[in-house]
């Protein structure tokens, strides 16, 4: 059985994108049903699909070339993340300089948060490099390391991480600081967390999905200017 399974998912194009999808429809369900935080779906469907190929033995490679077509997708998904800005444009040019500032600064936190961690516990250069781009969107992030001389594969790891556990500790972090303007919240997630910030601000409200997409557009634009400018001086 398990040799019949292997031999399907190597023969078959598109085992890895049916596979990613199905695993996340399950994930969505739990997630519905307990409604316990831990049960990001994105945390566990990525679980589970390790899972599956730990036990049936399949390449990385094969999920990885089955699985391309969702990658593809990874961009137009991104852009589309305007259209909620879009139609929030004169909430947004009455608070630009809030929101300007409120960006920069977070940008300028995030990066300068991991250059002196990563000082402070000894890391190499390289890992240093490696984690910069953590709070950006992947397809930004990827390159963004690849110049600065990080590990490409470990950024990627670090930025879905750290947009996991943004989505999953938004809430409870909003209310012990006691932050209730929609547009701080969709600020803070999309500047600290990402893509997957931007699906918890858009469950929030219109208003902060709206100010989450704006701030992956400013922030990962400012990581781009900053980390080569920071990564000059760990090497």
């Amino acid at each position: 059985m398990k040799e019949t399974l292997i031999s399907a998912a190597a023969c078959s194009d598109y085992f890895g994108l049916f596979l990613s999808i199905g695993l996340f429809i399950i994930a969505l369900k739990l997630k519905a049903r307990f409604k316990f935080a831990i049960l990001n779906p994105l945390l566990v469907s990525t679980v589970l699909c390790i899972i599956v190929l730990v036990v049936l033995d399949i390449p990385y490679e094969t999920y990885r070339d089955s699985a391309k077509m969702l990658s593809y997708l990874l961009t137009p998904a991104t852009v589309c993340l305007a259209v909620p800005m879009y139609k929030q444009l004169k909430l947004l040019k009455d608070n630009l300089a809030a929101v300007a500032v409120g960006i920069t600064t977070g940008t300028c936190c995030s990066i300068l948060s991991i250059l002196l961690m990563g000082k402070l516990f000894g890391l190499t250069g390289d890992h240093i490099a490696t984690l910069l781009p953590k709070s950006i969107t992947t397809a930004i992030g990827m390159g963004v390391s690849e110049e600065a001389g990080g590990i490409v594969t470990l950024t990627v790891a670090a930025i879905i991480i750290t947009g996991i556990l943004g989505n999953m500790i938004a809430e409870t972090i909003f209310k012990i600081f006691r932050i209730e303007h929609p547009v701080a919240k969709g600020l803070a997630l999309g500047t600290s967390a990402h893509a997957v910030g931007t699906a918890k601000a858009l469950e929030l409200g219109e208003v902060e999905g709206a100010m989450s997409s704006l701030s992956i557009c400013v922030a990962g634009i400012l990581t781009v200017i900053l980390v080569p400018l920071v990564s000059g001086t760990i090497h």
